[in-house]
């Protein structure tokens, strides 16, 4: 089993800067690769950032290219998720998932760990 814990969410102006992390626990050997998601009220979730878990491939939706980082502090094997210029439609809960696959995946049904999420509102 693989625990993720969310931290980092919060309310911001268009605009700003948050930073996201997720703290991994338990069998983090079984990790490929850690994915961020995210889901607006209404919304189905969607693909936001992938990172391979013990290299540097990343995978990016496009709209948020340019924007967010996704990264790793291996000391802590904790994910990270630097979001800039963040925009009203950027609002939403935030999950990151393990996925226990080679290949970076952008479908939320091949993840199979997920954490609790976190609030991401960012005002206009």
């Amino acid at each position: 089993q693989v625990q993720l814990v969310e931290s980092g969410g919060g309310l911001v102006q268009a605009g700003g800067s948050l930073r996201l992390s997720c703290a991994a626990s338990g069998r983090t050997v079984r990790i490929w690769n850690m994915g961020w998601f995210r889901q607006a009220p209404g919304k189905e979730r969607e693909f936001v950032a992938v990172l391979r878990w013990s290299g540097s491939a990343t995978d990016y939706a496009d709209s948020v290219k340019g924007r967010f980082t996704i990264s790793r502090d291996g000391a802590e094997n904790t994910l990270l998720l630097q979001m800039n210029s963040l925009k009203p439609e950027d609002t939403a809960v935030y999950y990151c998932a393990a996925h226990q696959q080679s290949g970076l995946s952008r479908r939320p049904s091949e993840y199979t760990y997920w954490g609790q999420g976190t609030q991401v509102t960012v005002s206009s």
